[in-house]
């Protein structure tokens, strides 16, 4: 659907600042504390874009939710933005570039991530 936003995060801060912001620029937003929830929101309501946490239940369960929905006929168009805080919390030499097998997202932002950045790569993807 276009203009619904869903966010995976397990970071409650995070989903309402991130919702305020979306929600201000006309944007529906539906949240998932977590990547099962995340995937059946997904199905469920098909939304023009998805936010995407890495490290919830497990330090990679966005990576994997990412593959998921790309595997799946109902999610595999919707392009997914992937947030993530990782290469700062596990001090990481290296960041993470979008990959169609291993990492099938539109765009890497990095936590604490800039509104202008969040809201210019939300409105670059989305399906419209």
């Amino acid at each position: 659907m276009a203009n619904k936003v869903l966010i995976i995060d397990d970071d409650s801060d995070f989903v309402e600042a991130i919702s305020t912001l979306l929600e201000a620029k006309g944007y529906g937003v539906i949240s998932a504390p977590e990547g099962k929830t995340g995937l059946s929101e997904a199905k469920k309501q098909l939304p023009g874009l998805i936010i995407l946490d890495v490290m919830m239940a497990t330090k990679s369960e966005g990576f994997d939710v990412a593959r998921l929905l790309k595997e799946n006929e109902k999610t595999k168009d919707i392009p997914v933005v992937l947030v993530t805080g990782i290469k700062r919390d596990m001090n990481l030499p290296f960041g993470f570039e979008p990959d169609e097998k291993w990492l099938p997202v539109k765009a890497v932002l990095e936590k604490p991530v800039k509104p202008d950045a969040l809201l210019k790569a939300v409105e670059e993807n989305i399906i419209k």
